[in-house]
């Protein structure tokens, strides 16, 4: 009987502790989830909608409340509709995210076969664009182009991208070490205020990099600038270097996002 007093008083006290943990864990990742997309807008919407409910509150503004009330159910349908990419979005990275993720995989050794021909059509002022699935599956994207499934080498990406071919134009998309399509087409960006200088090549990526986790390398044929596009975010002209830093990163599944920021950092120290 002692010792089940004694389990029932160990509970007791070790409840909280993880009733604490599991909250904060959850917010925590709740938070890196949202910072990842644009879910921001919703948050900002949400807090307005909140004050201007808690102002008529507090003073005690009836016709206000009254209003509010009437129309709470119609705000909710109306916020769904507004913010529906960025919630497709946000739902999209909880399906996505390795939340017990803790152990590491080897480096992939194809990242320096991409940089390679990434710096021979930059010095040629060649586009170039390379995406690298991660967990979201690419299909739909995979089958606009044109089925390849070769194994990837530097040689192939250079002509796919350095002559006037009907593929040149387009993305490939990468998977394990294999070039599985080329001739890709890519959704355009949905933000409104990308950098006017960026082409076609600049918004697919950044457009993909939008809807899925997947990472993406781009050569810009004006400026032959190799620039990273993922979680949302154009990272604009970094060196070789840098690039093989961050995609060996980034397709890792325990990626260190620390160690990337650190790198992108640095990049935006040297531009």
């Amino acid at each position: 009987m002692n010792a089940l007093e004694g389990f029932q008083i160990f509970l007791n006290v070790i409840r909280p502790i993880v009733d604490v943990g599991v909250l904060t864990f959850i917010i925590y990742k709740a938070y890196q989830m949202v910072v990842k997309t644009n879910a921001m807008q919703i948050i900002k919407a949400a807090l307005i909608v909140a004050l201007v409910y808690a102002f008529a509150f507090i003073l005690n503004l009836q016709t206000l409340l009254w209003i509010l009330s009437k129309i709470a159910p119609g705000l909710a349908i109306a916020f769904a509709i507004v913010f529906q990419p960025e919630l497709r979005k946000l739902f999209l990275k909880i399906g996505q995210n390795e939340w017990f993720a803790f152990g590491s995989r080897s480096r992939h050794t194809y990242v320096d076969t991409v940089i390679i021909a990434a710096e021979t059509l930059s010095k040629f002022k060649k586009g170039m664009l390379v995406v690298f699935q991660r967990h979201t599956k690419l299909d739909d994207i995979i089958d606009t182009g044109t089925r390849i499934n070769a194994d990837i080498s530097s040689a192939l990406l250079v002509t796919i991208f350095g002559h006037e071919t009907p593929l040149h134009d387009a993305a490939c998309i990468v998977q394990n070490g294999k070039i599985i399509s080329a001739g890709c087409f890519l959704p355009l960006s949905e933000q409104y205020d990308i950098k006017k200088t960026f082409g076609t090549r600049h918004r697919a990526a950044l457009g993909l990099s939008e809807q899925t986790d997947a990472v993406i390398l781009v050569v810009s044929e004006e400026t032959g600038a190799i620039s990273l596009a993922y979680d949302s975010k154009l990272h604009y002209d970094l060196k070789p270097a840098q690039v093989t830093k961050m995609l060996e990163n980034l397709l890792e599944i325990s990626a260190d996002q620390r160690t990337i920021e650190d790198t992108i950092d640095e990049s935006k120290a040297t531009v």
